[in-house]
């Protein structure tokens, strides 16, 4: 019985801890005219991406590469099937200012590509870490330099009473509250998942698979898809986009600089084939802007389908 209330609990201090992020981060984005999506893609994709982080270097250091690498492709794949998908059906209007193609489509695709030619050779190495966490680098100085949305703006009297009453201290004070409930909070669901699941006999590789992918991937989940309903979407596809980058760049790079990571590549062709299909389905969305039901559906659609071959490979 605790351990079900572990999981309510865990759930719960997800998702008031994704709701302060939200907040705080619209405000840093306000008092300093800066846009929303590179809010979304570095301060709260880091963030959220420190659950994968986490799991993959201990996974790694502990040699289990196995788990290292199924962490990291499942979480990209639930990043844009559940959780982009579940945003484009659930958020009434979801029409973002920024065009995400000519933008940011490059950098979700760049890194699985890369992960892909590397991965090929059966081994991920101190080197090709370091020139993963390169890459991340290069992605926020792309983000600093080139985003025009920081030209200066008409603001609303609230908004500018918000302007003159911000105190930072308060401000990151609540973000590293908000942080510690939705990295422990992903932390203590993963666990108390993962011991439900065992008790109903679902086997430990089901359990690694899809159950941490999912809970690392919950923080994404709540704080985008509460960015969508408060009509933030440049900071709910900026947090997906930014996350996916951070997994592959920050969580696999360090985990690779850890301990080098070995596996058989045939092992996880289909997974991999997967997190490359929802890349191109994410930059086929942004290219023609069809931010609607359907496409969250055809999404929704690609994660049963890897649910199901999962499931059906390891029972």
């Amino acid at each position: 019985m605790l351990v079900y209330l572990i999981f309510v609990v865990s759930l719960a201090a997800l998702i008031y801890g994704a709701d302060l992020i939200i907040d705080q981060s619209e405000k840093v984005a306000l008092k300093f005219n800066i846009s929303e999506y590179i809010i979304g893609a570095t301060l709260i994709a880091l963030g959220t991406s420190l659950p994968e982080m986490a799991a993959s270097i201990t996974a790694s250091y502990n040699a289990k590469p196995e788990l290292s690498i199924s962490n990291i492709v499942g979480s990209n794949i639930l990043n844009i099937t559940l959780v982009l998908g579940i945003v484009l059906i659930i958020a009434k209007d979801v029409n973002p200012r920024r065009d995400f193609f000519a933008k940011d489509s490059s950098w979700a695709l760049f890194p699985v590509v890369i992960f892909t030619a590397i991965i090929l050779g059966g081994e991920i190495d101190r080197i090709d870490g370091f020139a993963l966490l390169i890459l991340m680098f290069a992605y926020i100085l792309f983000l600093i330099k080139h985003d025009k949305d920081t030209v200066a703006i008409a603001h609303s009297k609230d908004e500018l009473q918000e302007i003159k009453e911000f105190n930072w201290l308060k401000t990151i004070v609540i973000l590293v509250i908000g942080f510690i409930m939705v990295v422990y909070g992903a932390d203590y669901a993963v666990e108390s998942a993962s011991k439900i699941a065992k008790s109903f006999g679902v086997s430990d590789w089901v359990v690694g698979v899809v159950l941490i992918a999912l809970g690392t991937s919950m923080p994404e989940l709540v704080v985008s898809i509460s960015a969508a309903l408060k009509g933030k979407a440049d900071m709910a596809i900026g947090n997906i986009i930014g996350s996916n980058m951070a997994n592959i760049t920050v969580a696999l790079g360090a985990a690779a600089i850890a301990r080098p990571i070995k596996l058989d590549f045939s092992i996880y062709t289909f997974d991999i084939a997967t997190m490359l299909i929802a890349t191109l389905m994410l930059v086929f969305i942004t290219a023609n802007k069809m931010y609607s039901k359907p496409a969250g559906i055809s999404l929704i659609t690609l994660l049963i389908i890897f649910m199901n071959h999962t499931i059906k490979s390891v029972i």
